[in-house]
């Protein structure tokens, strides 16, 4: 057991399955000599050398079109988009090409690749490199989407999707990569479309989502001093989706919170809100509420980020006060 950050837990994940299997391949901006622009592949090229580890040209396209060919002809390619506001200008590649070819094909062609990509915001990098954009890939058909909130969920769903046969978007919160967590030793790999129980409480259900999870938990302990008991889910996987989980935990306490960094308006959490209401709206005991950013392009200044993104403290008054309605 070893104590991680989320940062050397990705390097970490990338080497475990570099060194499981040869056909794994990284390809990316600064992957390779400068170790990542957040400094999350650090060594990699030393171990691994020029010809699985390749720093490309400035371009989304290129690097994923390359991957997509690559995993065409039997390798399994790890993609890096350094920011996932970047997904704007390759998105053809991912939504019309990677993620329907194997349908198109009849099956006959896979893809198993994964795009590793720095989202959410938080670091004051402004509204062109801050977004969480997993709603996007969300209503995307063929494409997988996961969003760890901790260094061992890293690696295990990291190998999880390296391990996969079709595209995954794994999306890597910025704003986590120098947070901490103890970490067994050896391999780890984990479950796609799994959700976390962490807390359990029989007041009502929290679903939180890469740093929402934190915050979440956070605001959970603060609650319980005030006698309110919270379940937190950690969803993890938003394609696949752990509708079990989700669906028995909401139906156990009778309420439902999402905190979500995504704009408010067809967030990930609207979806699970619309499952909600399909499968158990009769083991509801109040409205289900969301809890998200405004439907603005995020702030760079300090007080307007802040005050944008759900904040813990955010996330007690609303809990607390739709609690005492």
């Amino acid at each position: 057991m070893a104590q991680l950050t989320y940062r050397t837990a990705v390097a970490r994940a990338i080497a475990q399955e570099m060194a499981r299997d040869p056909a794994v391949v990284f390809l990316g901006e600064d992957v390779g000599d400068a170790g990542g622009v957040f400094k999350a592949t650090e060594g990699l090229l030393d171990r691994f050398g020029p010809q699985r580890v390749r720093d490309t040209p400035i371009s989304e396209q290129a690097i994923l079109g390359a991957a997509m060919g690559a995993a065409m002809t039997g390798l399994r390619p790890i993609a890096e988009v350094m920011f996932s506001d970047f997904f704007a200008v390759c998105w053809d590649v991912v939504a019309n090409q990677l993620a329907k070819s194997r349908y198109m094909a009849d099956g006959q062609v896979s893809f198993p690749l994964v795009i590793r990509t720095g989202n959410g915001g938080g670091l004051r990098f402004g509204a062109q490199h801050s977004q969480s954009v997993e709603n996007w890939a969300m209503a995307v058909p063929g494409l997988k989407v996961v969003a760890p909130s901790n260094a061992v969920d890293v690696i295990g769903l990291f190998a999880a999707a390296v391990r996969d046969p079709d595209p995954v978007l794994f999306f890597e919160h910025k704003g986590l990569y120098a947070s901490k967590s103890e970490v067994p030793d050896g391999e780890i790999v984990d479950t796609l479309g799994t959700a976390k129980v962490l807390r359990h409480g029989a007041d009502l259900t929290i679903l939180a989502l890469a740093a929402m999870v934190p915050r979440a938990l956070e605001a959970a302990t603060r609650l319980a001093g005030a006698g309110i008991e919270s379940t937190v889910v950690d969803v993890r996987s938003l394609v696949p989706l752990d509708t079990e989980t989700i669906l028995r935990e909401v139906s156990r306490t009778g309420r439902l919170f999402t905190v979500e960094e995504n704009p408010r308006l067809l967030g990930w959490g609207a979806e699970i809100v619309s499952i909600i209401v399909e499968e158990c709206f009769w083991k509801l005991d109040g409205p289900v509420v969301r809890i998200t950013s405004p439907h603005i392009p995020l702030p760079a200044a300090d007080a307007l980020e802040d005050l944008a993104i759900p904040s813990v403290e955010r996330i007690v008054e609303t809990i607390g006060t739709a609690m005492k309605s």
